[in-house]
């Protein structure tokens, strides 16, 4: 329990965290040998961490058994080396409760949660994430994350400050706000001003505006790019002072990066992706999902060649 809670996150978390797949088999199933298999390549990549169960691990559409065998079967090949989130969001705060809390004895190092819909106003917003943020305590670590492009919910920076300032197991906020940068900034310097916790900002939206993100104040990115290792190390370098080698190394990757980004194709690109080089057996999403064809397929494999060039 003493390690378990060491590697919780908290307002100094910083690097990669990986959005882990979720395998299946061409029939659909749960693949649990490639979530082995997946787990093993994000370490190898050298991510300083994961999140689980999130929208594009495709969490809604596992079953409650199955919700369980992902977090069991991802905790026991991590095995502690390095934090695991788990994301809880659901429309049912006893839901988000439960699984908070079989993520936390499991081993999980804290728990993402979006917002519900249609929530409307500012106090809408702060008493839903406050209520939560209630009901499982001050033990469990909370990254809030802002994806207003899929959850139709608008968090304003007055309501993220007041959330910071009043909530003390938010510590981790996972921005993808687009167009959001300013977000970041605002975050970073009203917050400042008011003399607030610094918190950890992961960015998301693919890593598309890594570069500039960490410029604002980042601390690193929670998205899952088919290509790791490649965030890891532009991550790295930002943090080593070297914003410009840490760029030049973003653009080799951006055209492939740009194209897996794309809204309701990226997830079959990016599992075809990781099929591809051997970190999972099946490019299957889950139904209902995206599927590739023959153009498509031959699109990426064009891209992913130049990329191999290219870093060759």
């Amino acid at each position: 329990m003493n390690a378990a809670r060491q590697n919780r996150i908290d307002e100094h978390s910083r690097g990669v965290y990986i959005i882990a797949a979720t395998p299946f088999t061409h029939s659909g199933e749960l693949d649990l040998e490639s979530i082995d298999r997946l787990t093993d390549f994000y370490l190898a990549s050298g991510v300083t961490g994961f999140t689980i169960l999130g929208m594009m691990g495709e969490a809604p559409k596992l079953t409650e058994a199955e919700t369980t065998q992902v977090m069991e079967r991802v905790l026991r090949r991590v095995d502690g080396k390095v934090p695991v989130v788990v994301g809880v969001s659901h429309a049912s705060n006893r839901h988000v409760e439960r699984l908070s809390r079989q993520a936390m004895e499991l081993g999980a190092a804290g728990v993402m949660l979006a917002p519900v819909a249609n929530l409307k106003t500012d106090d809408q917003v702060y008493g839903y994430f406050a209520s939560v943020a209630k009901l499982l305590g001050d033990d469990i670590p909370i990254c809030l994350q802002d994806f207003p492009q899929v959850t139709g919910v608008h968090m304003s920076v007055p309501v993220i400050l007041r959330l910071i300032e009043d909530c003390p197991s938010v510590v981790m906020f996972k921005h993808e706000d687009f167009p959001g940068m300013r977000k970041l900034t605002q975050i970073r310097e009203q917050s400042q001003a008011r003399g607030l916790r610094r918190i950890s900002i992961l960015v998301g939206n693919g890593g598309l505006f890594l570069p500039q993100e960490m410029l604002r104040g980042a601390d690193g990115a929670m998205t899952g790019f088919a290509y790791p290792e490649m965030l890891v190390k532009v991550v790295d370098l930002f943090q080593a002072g070297k914003p410009e080698e840490a760029e030049d190394l973003f653009n080799v990757y951006l055209p492939l990066l740009r194209h897996e980004f794309q809204y309701g194709l990226g997830l079959a690109l990016r599992k075809e992706t990781l099929c591809r080089r051997g970190a999972i057996a099946s490019a299957y999403v889950r139904r209902p999902g995206p599927v590739l064809d023959a153009t498509d397929q031959a699109e990426l494999g064009r891209l992913i060649g130049r990329l191999e060039a290219s870093i060759k």
